[in-house]
């Protein structure tokens, strides 16, 4: 049976690693796979999935306008891998839930859980929800304790708690931190 998937973590856990991972397990059996990714986040071109260790791939984009039933309307491919789906918005979520059991072909959805303030993407509130196979892929603090938060970061690498939820960065805007760091 085809299932819904939410892979979540915090920041540099290796999620876009994984996703790519799968779509290589799927191609070297023969299968196609379609990969998507928010047109949020251009950091390294609009419609590329990149890994922090350099692996990257062409993908389709998504907007909070994308009506996914349409949208995967006909597709004929084994899996639909979602890069960044905390920007999913609710109804994507439920588009993408119904879709796939209506087409028994499983969506794996990859993003973060909440944002550099603890609050909770939409999407990703959503995925926690309707998702029918959750798993935490796991990162490090820097003080050697499970990465759970993500916190936002200036020029100067000190915590920022007030501004948009969505700001688009990597490595020089967020850490990934574990909660204890996250209330210091």
């Amino acid at each position: 049976m085809a299932s819904l998937w939410f892979r979540y973590a915090a920041m540099n856990a290796g999620k876009t690693t994984s996703l790519l991972q799968v779509a290589h397990n799927y191609e070297e059996n023969g299968e196609q796979v379609l990969l998507l990714t928010s047109a949020l986040d251009d950091r390294d071109g609009r419609g590329v999935i990149s890994s922090r260790i350099g692996l990257t791939r062409v993908a389709h984009t998504y907007t909070p306008h994308t009506d996914f039933l349409e949208r995967l309307a006909g597709d004929q491919v084994a899996c639909v891998l979602i890069d960044e789906a905390q920007f999913l918005t609710v109804d994507q979520v439920c588009q993408l839930h119904k879709w796939t059991h209506s087409n028994a072909t499983p969506v794996m959805c990859f993003g973060l859980r909440s944002d550099f303030q603890g609050n909770a993407f939409p999407g990703a509130a959503a995925l926690l929800t309707l998702a029918d196979n959750l798993e935490e892929i796991r990162t490090a603090c820097r003080c050697g304790k499970k990465a759970t938060m993500n916190i936002r970061i200036d020029q100067n690498g000190e915590r920022l708690q007030e501004g948009a939820q969505v700001l688009i960065g990597g490595n020089s805007r967020y850490r990934q931190v574990c909660a204890r760091c996250f209330y210091k």
